[in-house]
């Protein structure tokens, strides 16, 4: 069984998707992997991410996405995704990407974090990369890797 459950601490106005929908992202990730999970995904502003960000990777400034699991026992997973609404629809302005698209992805990519795949090494990024891509592919989404030319 998976328990998914959405804490919201900015405006409503600020997350272009309803709760439902983050839910059914991250279940797309977990529906292959795992028996059992219990996730919370948080909405935050700046400034927690930016205590997240500090107090637990000791970096400076806000992050997009930021995962925390606590207990992966007898196929169990259970942690916090935190997304910074500020940082991620500015990004998606950046890179010439539909809020939706590039929501989708955040939580794809910090399921996938708590699923204990990462990019810290060419290696793990190239695996943990090409199963967003099939992930994301698999909910009617673009590859996020592939740069929009807005040159027309």
């Amino acid at each position: 069984m998976h328990s998914i459950f959405i804490q919201c601490a900015v405006p409503k106005n600020k997350i272009p998707v309803a709760a439902g929908q983050l839910k059914k992202w991250a279940q797309a990730v977990l529906k292959h992997q795992i028996i059992d999970a219990e996730i919370t995904i948080r909405i935050v502003d700046v400034i927690e991410m930016t205590t997240l960000n500090t107090q637990y990777r000791h970096k400076t400034g806000a992050t997009n996405v930021l995962s925390f699991s606590y207990n992966d026992q007898y196929n169990k997973i259970q942690g916090d995704i935190a997304i910074c609404a500020d940082i991620v629809n500015q990004e998606a302005t950046a890179q010439i990407k539909t809020p939706i698209a590039h929501w989708a992805h955040m939580v794809v990519h910090g399921t996938l974090h708590l699923l204990g795949y990462d990019h810290e090494t060419l290696e793990e990024a190239t695996i943990m990369e090409s199963l967003e891509i099939t992930i994301l592919q698999s909910l009617g989404f673009s590859n996020p890797y592939i740069q929009v030319n807005d040159n027309g």
